[in-house]
């Protein structure tokens, strides 16, 4: 993958087979989330979404360790603004897997790919950890890669992977909503600007000026947290084509009065109004109010109360609000909080 900037076009050419095979991962994919989040390590980008985790990083760095000597060898592989290994994100088929799954289809990585792509990270400059021996696929070095993808996944993304989901499940209803009422353009119109759809090219703001031809395999679209203002896909096009994109992260934010707000759900309109929302996945407020048969002022009063608490997320859509219930929401239907 190469996260070079610049102004470019990244142009995906579709057939009419590609169009029909377009799919969208259900949840963010935590090998993309580890190589994208080590790249928001090394700018000061997006402080507003980024910066209250990044203290978190830096603290825990501080206090070394294997989390610390983990982050430090990821990131002689994955570089800012130039190329990392396309086999630190294998493509998943069916669009979603767990951390251990992903790191044991890292280790299972053919040595030729090793070899050839190391040596790509090795002639951008780069001074990759274990260089030599990863390229040679010498045991030792593999486990050391994946231990240290268990370790720095551990410290620093699972304390923050609710968040995470939130964002991706919020993004991830309100395309596929798109989908289904007005079909693929709906969907890749979704994407402006980063985005533009001229049938039959799909043009992405991308670092280099670049052509894929999708040619029947279709494109798999994943939501990533840490992925920052432009999509970004893999290397070499013999690999399962994937687009990997930035989602909305103001979606996923929770009031610092949580605690206090929760407390106020007490009552059959609100637990009507959640459990509705998690049926529907994806809702405007007036399908919601129609559902629990309240008035429109109603249902936005206590839709509000219901976001402000951290247990849906809205955002505006044309002339609508569409809300979106969160993992937290979830938990709480289904009796798993406290």
């Amino acid at each position: 993958m190469s996260t070079t900037s610049g102004e470019a076009l990244l142009r995906i050419h579709f057939t009419g087979q590609d169009l029909e095979n377009i799919r969208i991962a259900r949840s963010p994919d935590p090998l993309w989330e580890i190589v994208c989040s080590i790249c928001r390590l090394q700018t000061k980008e997006g402080p507003l979404a980024f910066d209250p985790w990044r203290r978190m990083v830096h603290e825990r760095l501080r206090r070394g360790g294997a989390p610390r000597r983990a982050a430090l060898a990821l990131r002689t592989l994955v570089p800012y603004a130039t190329y990392f290994p396309d086999f630190l994100t294998p493509p998943v088929e069916g669009g979603s897997i767990g951390v251990a799954a992903g790191i044991d289809r890292v280790l299972s990585t053919p040595r030729r790919q090793l070899r050839s792509e190391m040596a790509l990270l090795a002639a951008s400059g780069e001074k990759p950890f274990a260089g030599a021996a990863l390229a040679l696929g010498d045991v030792e070095a593999l486990r050391l890669l994946g231990d240290g993808l268990r370790t720095y996944h551990e410290a620093f993304l699972a304390p923050a992977w609710d968040r995470i989901g939130s964002a991706a499940g919020s993004d991830v209803s309100w395309r596929s909503r798109a989908l289904v009422t007005g079909g693929t353009r709906a969907l890749l119109d979704t994407f402006r600007p980063m985005a533009v759809w001229r049938p039959p090219v799909l043009e992405v703001d991308y670092p280099v000026e670049r052509d894929l031809h999708l040619e029947g395999r279709g494109l798999l679209l994943v939501p990533s947290y840490f992925c920052w203002r432009r999509p970004i896909t893999l290397v070499d096009e013999g690999l399962r084509p994937v687009l990997v994109y930035p989602v909305d992260k103001t979606v996923a934010s929770v009031s610092p009065d949580a605690p206090t707000e929760l407390a106020r759900l007490l009552g059959s309109t609100r637990a009507s109004l959640l459990y509705e929302t998690a049926v529907h996945d994806c809702a405007t407020t007036t399908e919601l109010a129609a559902a629990v048969n309240v008035s429109l002022p109603s249902a936005s009063q206590q839709l509000t109360v219901l976001r402000e608490a951290g247990l849906l997320t809205s955002r505006r859509d044309g002339k609508h609000v569409l809300h979106t219930i969160t993992l937290l929401g979830r938990r709480l239907l289904e009796g798993r909080c406290g």
